[in-house]
């Protein structure tokens, strides 16, 4: 079943963050500090590093930010992202479930009712993975395409160095999900420290913190088969 313009919406809602029950993992942004960095160098490091990279493994938290009530939910897990656009989540706390991108072909799985749902990404690939892949080997040149960028300045986050970008959307379909991204890289790496995303109209937003990040490992092209236990219920949603 290709994603529809329901199912797309869906898909952003779902592949950024699944909504569950926890706490904050209680991040506090410096404030912004001087540096000689500027927008144009920024995303000239992003286009060397982007030919570089392979492959990344990390830690993730998620969390969502319910304004009106403020209320926060937070889960956690692992992530493994290729070059070739393929990437696995695990999540494992407080329940599991495996979100796991193959392709034009996109899987939430849930353990717990042994069903997975299969989505095929048709002509919204490039669209979703402005999302599923943000900041992971991302060139700036790409980015220059796909969003308005600004430098809000050097930070630090987990004891690093890190810059931090204002990223807003330039088409009226990704307008209509999310009015707005940031994103902040660590200048060691160049890989998201930290994403946060910030749905259009209500005003709530999603925070993913990625740490213990390894950057060009070897990982198995098994880690990304669509392989689920006997009995597991196969449904293709409609949009």
């Amino acid at each position: 079943m290709r994603a529809s313009g329901a199912a797309f919406g869906i898909l952003v809602c779902l592949c950024l963050v699944v909504p569950a029950r926890a706490i904050f993992f209680g991040w506090v942004p410096f404030a912004s500090q001087q540096s000689a960095w500027t927008l144009d160098s920024v995303l000239k490091q992003l286009d060397a590093h982007a030919a570089d990279f392979q492959s990344l493994t990390a830690d993730l938290e998620r969390t969502k930010v319910t304004v009106v009530v403020n209320d926060k939910s937070t889960e956690s897990g692992q992530i493994w992202v290729r070059r070739d656009g393929k990437m696995r989540i695990e999540l494992t706390q407080p329940d599991p479930r495996t979100i796991l991108r193959d392709g034009d072909f996109f899987y939430l799985y849930n353990p717990k009712i042994h069903r997975v749902e299969e989505y095929n990404l048709g002509k919204k690939k490039s669209v979703v993975d402005q999302f599923l892949l943000l900041g992971f080997g991302t060139s700036g040149s790409s980015l220059k395409e796909s969003y308005d960028i600004s430098l809000q300045g050097e930070e630090t986050l987990d004891n690093r160095k890190v810059l931090h970008l204002e990223l807003l959307p330039k088409t009226d379909e990704v307008r209509k999900q999310l009015s707005k991204i940031e994103l902040w890289l660590d200048e060691s790496t160049w890989l998201p420290v930290q994403q946060q995303f910030f749905e259009t109209g209500s005003g709530d937003y999603f925070i993913i913190h990625y740490r213990n990040v390894n950057r060009n490992v070897r990982i198995s092209d098994n880690e990304f088969k669509p392989h689920w236990p006997r009995g597991t219920t196969r449904v293709q949603p409609q949009g």
